[in-house]
């Protein structure tokens, strides 16, 4: 892309998801999240209406009486952003594609860090770890991180949200937040990495999806390309059969990765092309506030 017209895209984007998030999300990300890096600092004696995981097992065993640990709001969050950028985040048929409302979605999470005083860092990945930012303050930092987004090329296709995961919770050791963004089309199970990402740290997920890849359209004869792994295959759309076995492949991916989510107790907002993206990280934060 000419320097010129990145600039532009950098600008455009700034000016959205700075709006976006200084007037909407201001005080529903830091509601959202502020109570989720926080330190420890002492124990008391249990107190009716504490939370029950907040006992100390160890200090009420030697007292013979329940304690508690008490923890302290940080000051400051690190939020990091793993962003797919396989080959099947090009596709876009309703709507802008999927890599622009991935960046649109991360640019506006990363300007409502910057405005709550966090730092922000992001991991671009597909089969591999492509590029890793480490979490700072700043516009400039800001501007950078939109630029890659905007411009970023990849070196490989595929996707391995594992590998993702587990690079960031080797690379971050103080507890962090966490949104994975990504289409989710990956056939490797990436449960247990979910899992202990989201144990030692705090998980969002985010989906992005185009509504075309949920059923296939009436068309006749039509070729289909997958992106990641470079196979094409020709399909007859005509055929009511065809497009019932294709919505039950959608349905039934899609369940699985559901399914993955609620049992690794991982949130998750979940956003077509052509959607308001507003509306569904409005809803995401207001449900964790």
């Amino acid at each position: 892309m000419e320097t010129s017209e990145l600039l532009k895209k950098v600008r455009h984007i700034e000016i959205k998801t700075r709006g976006l998030s200084r007037n909407i999300f201001a005080g529903q990300y830091h509601s959202a999240f502020k109570g989720r890096g926080m330190a420890f600092s002492e124990v008391r004696e249990y107190q009716y209406g504490d939370d029950v995981r907040d006992i100390d097992w160890n200090v009420t065993a030697r007292y013979n009486k329940p304690y508690v640990k008490v923890f302290e709001e940080e000051r400051e969050l690190t939020v990091m952003l793993l962003v797919d950028v396989s080959a099947s985040r090009n596709f876009g048929a309703v709507g802008e594609a999927k890599r622009e409302m991935m960046a649109e979605v991360a640019a506006t999470i990363a300007f409502s860090a910057i405005q709550n005083n966090d730092k922000i860092g992001m991991i671009f990945f597909s089969d591999k770890i492509e590029k890793f930012i480490p979490p700072k303050k700043g516009r400039k930092h800001i501007l950078y991180i939109i630029r890659e987004l905007i411009d970023f090329q990849p070196e490989s296709t595929g996707t391995n949200i594992s590998l993702a995961l587990e690079y960031m919770t080797n690379a971050i050791k103080k507890r962090c937040t966490t949104f994975l963004i990504s289409d989710f089309v990956d056939g490797n199970d990436y449960k247990n990495a979910l899992s202990i990402a989201n144990r030692r740290h705090d998980l969002v997920a985010i989906q992005v999806y185009d509504r075309r890849e949920t059923q296939l359209p009436d068309v006749g004869l039509i070729k289909l390309q997958d992106s990641e792994r470079g196979c094409e295959q020709w399909v007859d759309s005509s055929s009511a059969n065809v497009r019932n076995r294709y919505a039950a492949w959608w349905n039934s991916r899609q369940e699985r990765m559901l399914s993955t989510l609620r049992k690794s107790r991982v949130d998750l907002a979940t956003i077509a092309t052509n959607d308001d993206f507003v509306v569904a990280l409005m809803t995401l934060f207001k449900r964790r506030g």
